[in-house]
């Protein structure tokens, strides 16, 4: 294994550290998040081709713009711009983002400074384009640097590089696990504590831990292979496969993969960077010091060699990643991953986790870095300045009671759901926090959605003829496979096969599928997730109901991981052959009272209903908001598309 003396903290900081990702942009508004190694003044210019261009100088701009002081040298800035003089539709609208240092005098970078591959060739600027209908628009989830597969946001670059901008989607619809905070490659973690020793964060005091300080899990120790021994333990978890049948007491995260779980507020504003931009890193970023090395078993050693490579290659995409992200306005949601693996599955997993100051820390910390990396630019009018300064005290104080109070406050917002008023609209679903637990046992699935969260989803989808549903995990996935988390969750074991499908909770199926019954419900619903770690189109009708609403679930997982390809095939074939249309089992489930048309994918196998390649999922609508097209974009540059005008229909 390759291994180096640590590099000193001379290493000079880039002005921009990540950015700028366009967010939410509508006419009306523009929306810039980026981070920063000093606090900045900034200027903008917005140039709609063939009509004057609109000019916001630093002064205008601090009112525009909230910086959030995370360490002495990390500020993220959100540049969020209403526009009285509504932006044009249709043509193409350079932008001209310049920084200074705060302190500085006329000494402007633009992006040819600190980010010279940031505009496409041909391109003087970076741009963007507003279109009037959603006609098209990339989506995907599971982002895993180590995971062994080209990285789907290439295949996003890609497709930019080789349409006019009139071609381009209208949107980039992240749908959960953006980062893995529960698992995390060594060789990334490494990566992660090199720039957070650069950032200059305040120590974090780690409470009821073995490793008290944050400063002491960045450096001296920090448990490369061995953290989840410093995750809580209790009875009542239900954690790793090898243990579930015996009476040790387990750790609380149920992740197999926990490991490197990340920990600290540092190491979790640490990794977004990382996975956003090559900025804050270094050329070894990845390489260990000898003495911590030679702490490895030689397994461990062979895997961080395995995963050094396969971080390198994820790292050296990463300019391409900025550069869609800078063209595309992005909309984000999270899933587990952004927190931790079978994130409040259960009644009895919240009460587990949330009772223990350690866990809850690191869940809270999470939130934290997922508010002021994500949330924050999807609805920035929800997160007002008394919000944001609490986030920005919790930094400063690391560890004190206010870092405790800001957790506590952010486990009970329940604002994270936001829709964003395209025609047809994007409506984005927080499954994950306002969940409906289960009446019968504390032990079994929580309902992904609460009947209040229901409810008031019900009330958003009346007057609208067509509707983009944005659900992490499938609504309509695969029969088999929910059987099988069935079995499980009737033997007690739900966290061991993650549980989580919409019908596992008898509410919330029921709920559900009466919103599609709702007379006022949308003609035509395409429901958008991820999370499963493949790919597939689904047509559903409501059976025995005239001019009900047409829905697609289309599912695009993952960006950068896939599901093992044996096992996937094997349940493929099984599904097919269980659930045919004549099948009796149709009738022992939930959506028995459903037409289900599986597509197959180009170039399918005989049997073949599920697409098992990392890429970025495209759907194109037609004007009636109904899909037009599906495909699963690869970084290689193949282009998958779902034969969707021709399926198998089931009774389900």
């Amino acid at each position: 294994m390759a291994t180096a003396k640590a590099t000193t903290q001379t290493n000079s900081l880039p002005l921009v550290l990540a950015g700028p990702i366009l967010r939410a942009v509508t006419p009306d508004s523009i929306t810039l998040w980026l981070a920063t190694s000093e606090p900045v003044q900034l200027q903008l210019t917005l140039m709609p081709e063939g009509k004057a261009q609109r000019d916001y100088d630093s002064g205008q701009m601090r009112q525009h713009c909230r910086s959030v002081r995370c360490a002495g040298k990390l500020f993220l800035q959100l540049i969020h711009i209403p526009v009285t003089d509504p932006l044009p539709l249709g043509c193409r609208i350079d932008y001209d983002l310049k920084l200074a240092a705060a302190d500085a005098k006329n000494n402007w970078q633009d992006w040819q400074h600190w980010a010279p591959d940031l505009v496409y060739p041909g391109h003087r600027y970076p741009c963007f384009i507003l279109l009037p209908k959603l006609q098209r628009l990339l989506h995907g989830s599971c982002r895993k640097p180590h995971y062994p597969s080209d990285d789907g946001l290439l295949a996003a670059d890609l497709y930019l590089q080789q349409h006019k901008i009139e071609q381009w989607p209208a949107l980039l619809m992240l749908t959960g696990d953006q980062i893995y905070a529960d698992d995390v490659a060594a060789p990334m973690l490494r990566a992660i504590h090199r720039l957070v020793e650069r950032l200059d964060f305040n120590d974090e005091s780690l409470p009821c831990s073995a490793v008290s300080k944050a400063s002491e899990l960045h450096s001296s120790k920090p448990y490369y292979y061995r953290r989840d021994t410093l995750l809580p333990k209790t009875e009542g978890s239900q954690a790793v496969i090898t243990q579930i049948f015996k009476g040790a007491k387990k750790p609380v995260f149920t992740s197999d993969n926990a490991r490197n779980h990340l920990m600290s507020l540092a190491e979790m504003l640490g990794m977004y960077l990382l996975v956003w931009s090559p900025a804050g890193w270094l050329d070894d970023a990845t390489q260990l010091e000898a003495e911590i090395a030679n702490e490895l078993t030689d397994e461990q050693s062979q895997t961080y060699d395995e995963h050094q490579q396969i971080i390198r290659q994820f790292a050296s995409g990463l300019g391409k990643v900025r550069r869609v992200l800078a063209h595309l306005p992005s909309a984000m949601i999270f899933d587990d991953h952004d927190v931790t693996d079978d994130w409040n599955l259960t009644a009895e997993w919240e009460q587990t986790a949330y009772s223990h100051d350690f866990s809850r820390r690191i869940i809270g910390n999470a939130l934290i870095s997922y508010l002021l990396c994500q949330a924050w630019g999807n609805t920035p009018a929800t997160f007002d300045n008394a919000m944001l300064d609490n986030a920005e005290q919790a930094l400063q104080q690391s560890g004190s009671d206010l870092h405790q109070q800001f957790i506590t406050r952010l486990l009970k917002f329940e604002q994270w759901h936001y829709q964003w008023p395209t025609e047809p609209p994007l409506l984005v679903l927080d499954t994950r926090t306002r969940r409906w637990r289960s009446e019968v046992s504390i032990s079994k699935p929580s309902g992904l959605l609460d009947w209040e969260a229901i409810t008031e989803l019900q009330q958003d989808l009346i007057g609208h003829d067509a509707v983009v549903l944005i659900a992490p995990a499938p609504v309509f996935g695969v029969k088999l496979i929910e059987g099988i988390q069935k079995v499980f969750t009737f033997f007690g074991k739900p966290l061991l096969v993650d549980a989580e499908n919409w019908m596992a909770h008898r509410g919330t199926a029921y709920a559900l599928i009466n919103i599609f019954r709702h007379p006022k419900t949308p003609k035509n619903f395409v429901i958008l997730s991820g999370d499963v770690h493949y790919s597939f189109v689904y047509e559903v009708n409501l059976r025995a109901k005239q001019q009900g609403p047409d829905i697609w679930q289309i599912t695009s997982s993952g960006l950068k991981n896939q599901f093992p390809p044996r096992l996937l095939d094997v349940l493929d074939r099984l599904n097919r052959w269980l659930y045919s249309p004549r099948s009796p089992l149709n009738w022992f489930t939930k959506r028995r009272r459903m037409k289900i048309v599986p597509h197959k994918p180009d170039n399918a196998k005989a049997g073949e209903r599920l697409l098992n390649r990392s890429g970025v999922g495209l759907v194109e609508l037609n004007a009636d908001g109904s899909p037009k097209k599906v495909m699963q974009l690869t970084a290689s540059g193949e282009a998958i598309e779902f034969n969707i005008s021709e399926g198998e229909a089931r009774w389900e």
